[in-house]
């Protein structure tokens, strides 16, 4: 969580709880600490913010037996078991019943037996025969990972053994004040704290995570902000994972809280400049849409606050923030590829908003103010983006290029300064800080690794003579950097800490290339003991949605993997924007079906350079990377020695069919519109993952769902398991667990998440038929 001054970029590269205010919307990858952080295109996220996470050598020579294979077409079928989950065939899995519905779309018939799983009361979920089918499954995955809770015990003991109980952020200033976040020990959330400038160690709990978490079957702060004199503050708060957060205002001179809570809020609130205290906030509509700002002065009540702004295109969100110069409110709109901003005069609301540019189909662009002018991040010279200056009354002809995006410079997010611009490039497909001076002067920031993570952190003064970084990678933990904009020196104010032995040294990463089918090169990033067998054992993270990159973080929980002798590779697959946005475009709408392609050639690649065995990897996504998940799992099972797909998204058709969703209007122009083209019908239907499950043998697959999940709803997963069961032609075990009060991000707090983690990590040994394996 961080307080609402944020950086009007589209695409931040980084994750932390919901606080980014800039609003589209995504099947974004499963936020749990072991999926690579990214940015979620529906919460658009600070830079700098961090998601909480956040074996003998041995190999089964029972997956190298007979596999089928979904090669030009056909299916072919084999009876086949990996033996691994042996004890799984005395178990009797849920089989739902068959209640076919048939529905025709462009003169194609499609029969669904498993339509009856989705509650015609959503979002609520009260249908006694959903409800028990559902709790069904649970039990039944408890049974079948029952055998292995030794060894989960031992992992979860391991992951919770190195998080450093009392940590915290480093300061920061924001006005007059130093804000901290602290974990204190035994706590699952964090707390917050700060103190005056004058009297730096004098610090005041403002925002007790802990207590405002007691009771919550799920909680998420999503963001605060404080009144510009400092007495006032304001936050969001979600309290059962369905991501429509209460605003609550407190004075922070008397602890009280005033005003009623304010329901169905999201993103982080903002205080005006005004001389009476008033902040704006957005609100969700009855499709969890952000599609109004509002403007509440406290004390009054909020049944009569003014709206300052409303979205009507169901296919664009709403965003809302400060500009780093406190002088304007940025409200913006957009979807996947398209925005326009409206610019409000935070001491004037009344004076009425100024569009910067018009919405264009495939224009995009944010911005900030640095005090004298705007600095603009657009496509709309080239692809990979162009900084731009503007006068604050300019229009698109009086836009000056301060520095432009090529096919080797991909301009990903900035900071202002009055002294001048922070901005971070993929540049030849390595993140850099660069420094563009007041003067025009381009300078490179030297970093201390190759190949890693470049966020820009906790930046609020425009005045300030430094800029703030975090650094990480898949084998080293995060740095966080002030870097003088003057010399580009770097001075280095944290590593975060891990307990116990741990050294990076033992560990090695590695970038590859893999061949696409078409010829395209894929990057792959791998990590690994250096003493890891090859070809070994290896688990393979993939998404590729949204322009979203899986760039590359470190976890101390995968370390429980690594140091049994696993290699964890990120397959950059398209769809994601890690070479720049043309490969995003390569992976959307008509062209999807390359990210399931690159996913398999780059398995294929580990396989041709030794580093893995066909038929010894283990592959997991989440969101719109369970569709990767289901598409590889149905085209290509001879490859895998289990699939894990957390909160898939895997009905994709019947999905964008169904404009009541709350998020499928929005999603059109990334997959396309089935409803009105039917060619986008066929596509679809050629690679949803639920409609083409084969009757052929598959490989263990862990699924995971969450009741109140807004994003990609409980009934997708439930359809596709009981298909899968329907049709597979082996004894494999095929598993779902719903978490029954929890959504899209599953379990909240930095322990409670261990179990779900260790879950996972034990299904993902035994598939590599290490359950009996000890860390090295």
């Amino acid at each position: 969580m961080k307080p609402s001054r944020l950086r009007m970029r589209k695409d931040s590269r980084s994750a932390s709880s919901l606080s980014r205010c800039s609003l589209t919307t995504c099947r974004l990858p499963f936020p749990g600490p072991e999926a690579p952080v990214a940015f979620c295109r529906r919460y658009r996220i600070r830079a700098g913010q961090r998601q909480e996470a956040g074996l003998h050598h041995g190999f089964l020579a029972a997956m190298k037996g007979p596999r089928t294979r979904h090669g030009d077409g056909k299916a072919e079928t084999a009876m086949h078991s990996t033996g691994v989950f042996s004890w799984a065939s005395d178990l009797t899995p849920p089989r739902a019943a068959r209640r076919p519905q048939t529905v025709t779309h462009h003169g194609f018939t499609e029969t669904d037996p498993y339509a009856w799983l989705r509650d015609p009361a959503y979002p609520q979920v009260t249908d006694p025969a959903i409800r028990a089918h559902l709790m069904a499954e649970n039990r039944y995955f408890d049974a079948v990972l029952a055998p292995l809770g030794a060894l989960k015990k031992t992992i979860t003991e391991e992951m919770r053994a190195r998080i450093v109980e009392e940590d915290a952020g480093v300061p920061f200033q924001m006005g007059a004040f130093l804000y901290q976040w602290r974990y204190e020990k035994g706590s699952e959330h964090r707390r917050w704290y700060r103190a005056p400038l004058a009297r730096p160690d004098d610090w005041t709990l403002i925002i007790d995570g802990p207590a405002l978490a007691e009771g919550a079957k799920a909680f998420r702060l999503g963001g605060f902000a404080v009144s510009p004199d400092g007495r006032f503050l304001a936050l969001t708060m979600d309290r059962d994972g369905a991501e429509r957060f209460a605003l609550v205002i407190r004075d922070l001179e008397t602890g009280e809280e005033i005003d009623a809570p304010i329901p169905d809020t999201i993103g982080a609130p903002v205080f005006l400049e005004t001389a009476e205290p008033m902040v704006a906030y957005l609100k969700l509509n009855a499709e969890w849409r952000p599609d109004r700002v509002m403007l509440h002065p406290l004390g009054r009540d909020p049944h009569e606050d003014a709206l300052l702004y409303q979205e009507h295109d169901p296919g664009f969100f709403v965003s809302l923030a400060k500009s780093a110069s406190r002088r304007f409110l940025v409200i913006s709109s957009g979807s996947h590829d398209t925005s326009e901003v409206r610019l409000l005069e935070a001491a004037r609301p009344d004076a009425g908003m100024r569009l910067v540019a018009p919405r264009r189909e495939g224009h995009e662009y944010q911005l900030d103010h640095d005090g004298r002018r705007l600095v603009i991040r657009s496509n709309r010279q080239h692809p990979n983006f162009t900084l731009f200056a503007a006068g604050e009354e300019s229009g698109e002809d009086g836009w000056e290029p301060l520095l432009s995006g090529d096919e080797d410079r991909y301009i990903l997010d900035f900071a202002v300064f009055r002294k001048g611009v922070a901005v971070v490039s993929r540049i030849a497909g390595e993140e850099r800080l660069e420094i563009l001076a007041a003067d025009g002067r381009l300078s490179s920031v030297s970093l201390p690794a190759r190949g890693a993570s470049v966020d820009l952190a906790e930046n609020w003064e425009v005045d300030a003579p430094m800029v703030r970084i975090a650094v990480d990678s898949l084998g080293r933990p995060a740095r966080v950097f002030d870097v003088e904009l003057a010399t580009g020196n770097s001075i280095l104010r944290k590593q975060a800490p891990i307990a116990g032995d741990f050294d990076p040294d033992r560990y090695v990463e590695e970038r590859l290339l893999a061949r696409g089918h078409d010829g395209a090169g894929i990057p792959v990033t791998l990590v690994r003991r250096v003493d890891a067998p090859q070809p070994g054992p290896v688990h393979l993270y993939g998404y590729g949605a949204y322009g979203i990159a899986m760039r590359p973080r470190f976890s101390s929980h995968r370390l429980s993997l690594l140091d049994r002798g696993v290699t964890y590779a990120i397959a950059h697959v398209r769809g994601g924007d890690e070479r720049g946005r043309e490969w995003y475009e390569q992976g959307r709408r008509f062209l999807r079906q390359n990210s399931f392609h690159d996913f398999i050639q780059a398995a294929r690649h580990l396989i041709a350079t030794a580093r893995a065995r066909a038929g010894g990897i283990t592959i997991s996504g989440g969101s719109a990377g369970g569709t990767l998940m289901g598409v590889a799992a149905n085209w290509a099972p001879e490859l895998w020695a289990g699939v894990i797909a957390h909160v898939p998204f895997v009905d994709v058709l019947n999905t964008m069919l169904d404009e009541s969703l709350p998020l499928t209007p929005i999603e059109w122009p990334e997959w396309g519109d089935p409803r009105r083209s039917k060619d986008a019908y066929r596509y679809i239907r050629s690679y949803s993952p639920y409609e083409n499950v084969l009757e052929q043998a598959y490989p263990p697959i862990m699924v995971t769902a969450g009741i109140n999940d807004p994003r990609v709803t409980y009934w997708e997963p439930a359809k596709w398991v009981a298909r899968l069961r329907e049709r597979r032609q082996d004894d494999n075990p095929v598993i779902l667990k719903t978490e029954m009060e929890a959504g899209h991000a599953g379990k909240s707090g930095r322990y409670a998440k261990l179990e779900e983690i260790a879950e996972e990590y034990v299904f993902i040994l035994a598939c590599h038929g290490l359950v009996d394996g000890a860390p090295a």
